[in-house]
C-alpha cells in the first residue's frame, strides 16, 4: 500500500533517545480517564478500545513542564475509517478554551489504504472552530497494524521533536513565546469517534458493524520533568550533543521521512491564513 520506493524505511539516525529513558508499567505513571470497561491490562500491555458504546482514555498521573513522553502501539487493520488513536500532551483540563496541545494520532483509514500519522501542536487554542493547528501528516514506511512500533515526543524549553522507532520525522522549534506551548501539560491516550473528520476529512465515517475498535500500547517512558519539580532538572536530548536540535544523521533521517512519506504540511497549504501561523 505504500511506494515501493520506501520499503527500506530511512536511513539510520544514529542516536537512539528511547534507550536513554526505562521503561514503566502502566500503573505506575497513568490512570484511567474515562471508559474504565473498555481498557483492560494484559502482560503489561494495555488494550483499550471502542464501540458503540464507549471509547476509553487514560492520564499520568502527574503533570510535566517538559519530557521525553513514549509509547509502543499496535493499531487494529481492516476498516478503521473516523476512528483516532492517540498520545498526546495537553493542559485542557487546566484551562478549557484556551490549552495547549502536542499531539500524535493514528487517523483511522479503509482496508485498501495507509493509516495517516498526524502530529500537531496547538498554542492556547481553543477546539471550537478557532483553533490554529499545526498539523503535519504522514505515511508510514511499515504497516503500523503488524506490530508494535515506538513513537515519542521530545518536549524542551527549546524544541518539540516527533519520533517513529527513534527516526525523527518532525521538528518544531521555539521561534517566540506566542507559538510554543510553555505551559505544564499532562500525558493522555485515547481512542475516540472522530468521524467528522478524521478520514479524507469525514469522507468515511466510523462503521460499528467493524466493532471493537481496539489499539496496544505498551512499553511507556515518561523521562521527565514534573511541574513544580528542581528548577535544575533537564529533560533527555533528542540529540548525542545534549544541546538540542538535531545531528548531521538525524537531519538526514528526518529528511528522507519528510521527502518520501510526508503527506500534509500545514505551512505549505495554500488555504492557510500565514499571518496566523508565523512561524512558517
Amino acid at each position: 500500500m505504500l511506494p515501493s520506493s520506501n520499503a527500506d524505511g530511512p536511513p539510520s539516525p544514529g542516536y537512539y533517545p528511547s534507550t536513554r529513558v526505562g521503561s514503566i508499567g502502566f500503573n505506575q505513571g497513568f490512570r484511567n480517564l474515562w471508559g474504565p470497561q473498555h481498557q483492560s491490562l494484559e502482560q503489561g500491555s494495555l488494550k483499550i478500545w471502542l464501540d458503540r458504546i464507549s471509547g476509553s482514555g487514560f492520564k499520568s498521573r502527574s503533570p510535566y513542564q517538559s519530557g521525553y513522553f513514549g509509547t509502543a502501539v499496535k493499531l487494529q487493520p481492516g476498516y478503521t475509517a473516523g476512528i483516532i488513536t492517540s498520545f498526546y500532551l495537553s493542559n485542557n483540563e487546566d484551562h478549557p478554551g484556551n490549552h495547549d496541545e502536542i499531539d500524535i494520532e493514528f487517523l483511522g483509514t479503509t482496508p485498501d489504504k495507509p493509516y495517516t500519522l498526524q502530529t500537531n501542536v496547538y498554542i492556547r487554542g481553543s477546539g471550537d472552530g478557532n483553533i490554529i493547528g499545526r498539523e503535519m501528516k504522514f505515511h508510514l514506511w511499515f504497516d503500523p497494524t503488524q506490530d508494535f512500533h515506538n513513537y515519542a515526543i521530545l518536549w524542551n524549553p527549546t524544541e518539540i521533536i516527533f519520533f517513529v522507532d527513534d527516526v525523527p520525522i518532525r521538528r518544531y522549534p521555539r521561534k517566540s513565546d506566542a507559538t510554543f506551548p510553555l505551559r505544564p501539560m499532562w500525558v493522555y491516550g485515547s481512542i475516540w469517534d472522530a468521524s467528522s473528520w478524521a478520514t479524507e476529512d469525514g469522507k468515511y465515517k466510523a462503521d460499528y458493524q467493524y466493532q471493537p475498535f481496539v489499539a496496544r500500547y505498551t512499553n511507556f517512558k515518561l523521562g521527565d520533568c514534573t511541574a513544580g519539580g528542581a528548577a535544575s532538572c533537564s529533560p533527555p536530548s533528542g540529540s548525542p550533543s545534549g544541546s538540542g536540535g538535531l545531528s548531521r544523521q538525524q537531519q538526514a533521517a528526518m529528511e528522507w521521512v519528510q521527502r518520501n512519506n510526508k503527506v500534509y504540511d500545514y505551512c505549505q497549504d495554500p488555504k492557510r491564513d500565514h499571518t496566523l501561523i508565523p512561524e512558517c
